[in-house]
């Protein structure tokens, strides 16, 4: 691949990141601060990509946040879903993320036992 090459390649997975974040009615934010990451945030990040592109969600966008200042619950992780309540999950694991996805995400129930705090 040359260097044209690589430049349309990123332009278009550019434009496909900037529609799919202004049409995305669920965010999941993974915090990613130092605390995050040396908790095992990157673990859980990579869950929620795989779980969401294994499901095909096309409505959802997972980006991630520096440290939230929960850093005793780390890794800390936010659910935004239009019009509803945002939900902080703590002390997250990959296997944790998995149920997230299929009970939050897909089936609207939100997993209680995960939750540190709610917004909004």
């Amino acid at each position: 691949m040359n260097l044209e090459e690589l430049r349309k390649l990123k332009e278009k997975a550019q434009a496909d990141l900037k529609v799919r974040a202004e049409s995305a009615k669920i965010k999941i934010i993974v915090g990613m601060g130092t605390c995050g990451i040396a908790a095992g945030a990157r673990p859980v990040m990579q869950a929620f990509l795989e779980e969401v592109e294994r499901r095909n969600l096309k409505d959802v966008l997972i980006t991630q946040s520096g440290c939230k200042g929960i850093c005793a619950m780390e890794p800390v992780v936010d659910v935004e879903i239009e019009g509803e309540k945002s939900i902080t999950y703590g002390y997250m694991t990959p296997e944790k993320a998995k149920k997230v996805i299929a009970e939050h995400i897909v089936n609207g129930t939100p997993v209680s036992e995960y939750i540190v705090s709610t917004q909004g």
